[in-house]
């Protein structure tokens, strides 16, 4: 059974499945181990082969027991991996082409991986491990085509068994140069490890090549003894120690080594170090995402970078190369039954022992083998699929970052590419924030309106007036990559409105040139006479920012007129109906007069003689603020009639707890005419804002007086369907909304 984050009911104990996956794993990642730790040697000569065979063989087997019992995704295995051979290679041959003696670069390659190791450590420990992620696809595919390219380039001396200091290039134009037992057994190597998978999956395909790579070498042995001896052989790893005091003998060496490095030199491997930590973390975490796929699981990517980075910093101490969760090792495992974080741990047992064991045959694999099997790693590296990025015009601009990304790594450096890659990442963003849209939605006050309901008199003239209020809806970033096409939409705007409310519920961060260019258009709306005010200011943005203090800072936010905040979008609506109203003449009808019933505007045609049948009937009511009038399912077929103050209808909600604003009545307004009307429960609650005074009348009492007097409930009715009409089309339009939203 297995736990929500993945791990086994039987996590930590022994079985055979687990036995079993590592074994095919380790199968597949001491090759690679292998031939990636030669290929970080390789700029040192022939003679670090076997140096380099060693630092690979340890790095799998440190990284291979520590990163899979500490990291957080339990069934990646963990090995040396093909971006740490490139950028370690590049490294070493940097060091030495700058006058380091071998010594002094095996020790800052230990240094390097210790740094990276400690990096990662850091990344998981700060919870980087979700930011690694949001890493661009191209950036990154672009990184690692790039890698898997110099990879291949660095395997054209050994592939085709040129001297050690050979222009790879040159080396390609000059057959004469070319040892054709080497290529013979690379050529053969490669074919076995590409078509194995065909044949069967029961063996690696790793090992079937370097299996077929190492007869093919003994076979060409028969003809040329001289490529069978160990020592002075340039096409062979050459003599391995894998006992204990081997080991011992490097660290101390590396120690040594330290001791000799000054400074500067120090603070010229930082690059390098930050580099590797970043590509070896993106490559354990493309791992994670893909096993996760695979068997339906989530990984906790801060731990596994933790995990990873003390691996790192072990292996380094001990002298062997930097690796990271294999994809490739992963797989098989899976295939073959590794189920728990026990199979990564037996991983690297198995290597330890196998390290142990065949020690001394290690020496007498080919050199050629080994590219071989790096050219089928560095060849699958490079993303293919991407040169159908270059066929559509939406994706050239991505497929300009992959090649820029790669093409950098190739012609200066992988720190270099790291360089372009961060600054082509800030670029994929600003564009992607400047293609979507930061307007969410335009309207004008014939369109949308506050939850105040409006008298006849009142709503006739927003309805010839309402165009000069324009709502805009923003959503997303407001930085200096936007603020020009929030400008372009409204300006045309900003000649015909106003009163612009720039509702911000949905923005989530705001800058500098932002704020500036809000200024500019408060200032436009300033001198046309008008104002710019805000609704509805989130108390937090998800970067930390209170965005009110921002804009008060800045001196965007006033108390009134121009860059007035209101809390709500009703408010700023209300704001807006009131001051076309007050600039129409219109009399508002304020909290402290009480009407009287003929003062009703529901009232206003009735004649004497109803009237005076009506008031007999209706009661009076105060109400304090704060408390309810009727609640929602509740029994009563009164209506009400306010003389003075606010009520405020909600319907509440079951799904939240909350309750959806629905209306507000002010003094000369009624309400409660559903249940009036067809005498069923109330459909909302209906709660005073203020300490108000009603008019009540029941429906018992209503039909009374219409049974005496038929002319007053036609009066009345026709009277209520009017109303009801405009407050049906005041919901279609807020429904429209809601669908449009």
């Amino acid at each position: 059974m297995m736990t929500p984050g993945g791990t086994a009911a039987s996590e930590g104990k022994f079985n055979w499945a687990d036995a079993g996956g590592a074994l095919a794993a380790m199968l597949v990642a001491l090759p690679s181990a292998l031939a990636f730790g030669v290929a970080m040697y390789a700029p040192l000569g022939p003679g670090y082969a076997g140096a380099g065979a060693l630092a690979g063989v340890l790095g799998a087997v440190a990284i291979g027991l520590i990163a899979p019992s500490l990291g957080g995704a339990p069934r990646i295995i963990s090995a040396p991996c093909a971006p740490a051979a490139a950028v370690m290679g590049a490294l070493c041959a940097g060091l030495i082409a700058a006058g380091g003696t071998p010594a002094q670069v095996i020790a800052s390659l230990a240094l390097v991986g210790l740094f990276s190791g400690a990096l990662q450590a850091l990344y998981g420990a700060v919870g980087g491990g979700r930011l690694i992620k949001y890493i661009p696809y191209p950036v990154v595919t672009g990184y690692m085509s790039g890698v898997g390219l110099l990879i291949i380039l660095k395997q054209i001396v050994p592939f085709l068994g040129l001297q050690k200091d050979a222009d790879p290039f040159v080396g390609l134009l000059l057959p004469s140069t070319w040892q054709w037992p080497a290529i013979t057994v690379a050529v053969v190597t490669m074919t076995v490890g590409v078509l194995a998978p065909r044949i069967t999956r029961r063996v690696p395909a790793a090992i079937m090549g370097l299996g077929a790579g190492v007869v093919t070498h003994f076979l060409a042995g028969i003809f040329q003894p001289q490529l069978l001896a160990m020592h002075n052989n340039p096409f062979v790893i050459g003599a391995i120690s894998t006992s204990p005091a081997a080991i011992w003998h490097g660290v101390t060496g590396n120690l040594a080594g330290l001791r000799g490095l000054t400074m500067p030199e120090l603070r010229e491997l930082v690059g390098p170090a930050l580099t590797l930590s970043v590509l070896l973390s993106i490559d354990t975490l493309k791992t994670c995402v893909v096993t996760d796929t695979v068997v339906r699981s989530r990984h906790d990517s801060n731990r596994e970078l933790r995990g990873q980075g003390i691996a790192n910093i072990a292996s380094a101490l001990l002298g062997g190369m930097p690796g990271a969760g294999t994809m490739g090792a992963t797989m098989v495992s899976l295939a073959s039954g590794g189920v728990t974080r026990m199979a990564g741990v037996l991983a690297g047992g198995f290597a330890l022992v196998t390290a142990l064991v065949l020690g001394p045959a290690i020496g007498r694999i080919p050199l050629a083998a080994l590219a071989g099997i790096l050219m089928v790693v560095g060849s699958r590296m490079i993303d293919r699929a991407t040169v159908k990025l270059a066929l559509r015009r939406s994706t050239m601009l991505d497929f300009a970052v992959v090649l820029s990304v790669a093409g950098t790594a190739l012609v200066t450096d992988l720190v270099t590419a790291a360089g372009v890659g961060i600054a082509l990442s800030m670029l994929l963003f600003i564009r992607e924030q400047m293609k979507s849209n930061v307007i969410r939605r335009k309207a004008t006050g014939l369109e949308i309106s506050s939850k105040q309901q409006r008298l006849p008199r009142e709503r006739a003239v927003l309805a010839e007036r309402g165009g000069e209020t324009l709502v805009v809806e923003l959503q997303g970033s407001l930085f200096f990559g936007t603020t020009d096409q929030l400008f372009s939409e409204i300006e045309a705007d900003l000649l015909v409105c106003k009163r612009l409310i720039m509702d911000m519920r949905r923005v989530t961060s705001v800058d500098f040139t932002a704020v500036h260019m809000l200024e500019q258009v408060a200032e436009r709306m300033t001198e046309r006479g008008g104002a710019m005010v805000f609704s509805h200011l989130p108390a937090s943005l998800p970067t930390g920012r209170d965005l009110l203090g921002y804009f008060k800072q800045l001196g965007l936010a006033h108390r009134t007129g121009t860059g007035r905040v209101f809390e709500t979008l009703h408010d700023a609506l209300e704001w807006a109906e009131n001051s076309i109203l007050e600039e129409a003449g219109i009399k508002r009808l304020y909290y402290g007069e009480m009407l009287d019933l003929a003062e009703i505007d529901f009232m206003r045609e009735m004649d004497e003689m109803s009237l005076a049948d009506l008031r007999v009937v209706f009661k009076e009511l105060r109400v304090e603020a704060g408390k309810q009038i009727f609640s929602r399912k509740g029994h009563g077929s009164e209506l009400f009639l306010i003389r003075r103050g606010e009520v405020r209808v909600v319907l509440p909600l079951k799904s939240t707890h909350r309750a959806h604003h629905l209306a507000v009545f002010g003094p000369g307004d009624f309400f409660g005419e559903v249940a009036f009307l067809n005498r069923t429960p109330r459909t909302a609650d209906a709660i005073a804002l203020k300490d108000t005074d009603l008019y009540v009348i029941s429906r018992a009492a209503f039909d009374e007086i219409v049974g005496r007097n038929p002319v007053v409930g036609t009066a009345f009715y026709q009277r209520l369907a009017t109303v009801e009409a405009l407050r049906l089309r005041d919901t279609d339009r807020e429904l429209r909304r809601l669908q449009d939203s």
